[in-house]
């Protein structure tokens, strides 16, 4: 960790450093300056309409027009794929801008949800923003292959620069917004790194001298999303504490191992660990985030260190599992209330939540976490009577109009409902 002075114009310089501003060798040759406005009601593109044309790819932005731009806030909008590159052998990152000029306002931490069409199949899926709204005109989407995964090998095979797709939101209240802390601690493995990243980002761009300690897993240093630019944001702050757990290193040895920028352990993360390398963790705001059962082995071992965990935040994403169709007719029997959308009428069980009765329907809706932690399943009640375990993400005046979250609620009369 350097000792060096942080300043503001150190966080900017650093932030134009960072790996996805820069032109890696394996990068695309990039297009020219682009915009976003042409937006809403947007279609989703099919694999073979993403093949971008030369006028495709003209813009008739000018500085002027940027910097008159007004803010994007939340919406079904079309972007445009400006950059394409490889982070890691297996992770690639994307930046968007609109077809006309725009400013993106969003919540540090927050996620974005594709709308695709692949293989003559509508899918949403979500991801977060690694970028910052401190740099407002274009955002940018990290996207780790899965093995068998449909939509992350889809976008890393066959979105490139140039094209147009869809893209709705933002959402999510694990953010630095609805989440106020003094003193920073953040936790991530694989891909989870992503809003970690995009909240260090926003912190050392407007929040000078930010507490910040950032511990991260990973299988190899090959497999570290972001080093590049969170090595350079440790070496501009002293404040920014970075350390990394390695599964597999022979260059480490027991205990913590310093270098230039951070210090790194061998192994997977564990109480000792951690206060090796956080000694006032107990003291710090912490934020989770990566595979399900990592966050499960940190939340337990956090937990049993005594720690206090209204201060302790995750997020919250597991894989979006659709409820098997059902017919009304077979339903009704073992079903107490019947659930109206449109023309459309699904008969509910007591244990069964709106999600279940709209998916069964084939109806598109976002469910990234699944758990009323996200608010993407948001919709509204226009009559009849609900029950909800959660309503994390919706405001007073949301709740008293009757929206609920669909995947936290069931019905307790027949209802009607409004996507």
């Amino acid at each position: 960790m350097s000792s060096s002075g942080f300043s503001f114009s150190a966080a900017l310089s650093v932030a134009q450093s960072t790996k996805d501003d820069k032109k890696p060798a394996d990068k695309v040759k990039a297009t020219p300056s682009f915009s976003m406005s042409g937006a809403l009601a947007a279609k989703a593109k099919t694999p073979a309409e993403i093949t971008a044309t030369a006028d495709n790819k003209k813009t008739t932005n000018s500085h002027e027009s940027l910097l008159k731009a007004d803010d994007w806030q939340r919406g079904e909008v079309q972007l445009r794929c400006t950059e394409k590159w490889h982070e890691t052998h297996d992770v690639v990152s994307f930046r968007f801008q609109g077809l006309s000029p725009v400013k993106f306002n969003y919540k540090p931490g927050q996620f974005i949800t594709f709308k695709l069409e692949i293989d003559g199949e509508l899918v949403y899926r979500s991801y977060t923003m690694s970028s910052s709204p401190s740099r407002p005109y274009s955002i940018v989407v990290t996207v780790k292959r899965i093995p068998g995964g449909k939509v992350s090998n889809f976008l890393a095979d066959s979105v490139n620069e140039g094209d147009v797709i869809t893209l709705m939101g933002p959402d999510g209240a694990f953010n630095l917004v609805d989440i106020a802390a003094e003193k920073y601690l953040f936790l991530s493995a694989g891909s989870g790194i992503t809003p970690m990243y995009s909240m260090s980002r926003w912190l050392l761009d407007t929040k000078v001298g930010s507490d910040i300690a950032f511990v991260h897993s990973a299988r190899t240093d090959e497999d570290i999303i972001f080093a590049d630019s969170l090595g350079a944001m440790a070496y501009r702050s002293a404040q920014f504490q970075l350390s990394y757990l390695l599964e597999n290193a022979d260059e480490l040895v027991e205990g913590v191992n310093h270098t230039g920028n951070d210090s790194r352990m061998l192994g997977r993360i564990d109480i000792e660990k951690l206060q090796a390398l956080v000694p006032d963790f107990m003291t710090r705001t912490i934020f989770v985030c990566g595979p399900e059962p990592y966050m499960v082995s940190v939340k337990s071992l956090i937990e049993t260190s005594g720690f206090e965990m209204k201060n302790f935040h995750q997020e919250s994403f597991t894989g979006a599992v659709k409820s098997p169709p059902s017919s009304t007719n077979t339903a009704a029997t073992t079903s107490n209330f019947m659930l109206s959308i449109k023309d459309k009428k699904v008969a509910l069980s007591a244990e069964q939540t709106l999600l279940d009765g709209i998916e069964s329907e084939g109806l598109p809706i976002i469910a990234a976490c699944r758990s009323g932690v996200c608010g993407a399943c948001k919709c509204q009640v226009t009559s009849g009577t609900t029950e909800s375990s959660s309503t994390m993400t919706l405001t007073a005046e949301e709740i008293a109009a009757g929206y609920v979250l669909a995947c936290s609620t069931k019905i307790t009369s027949d209802v009607s409902l409004k996507m």
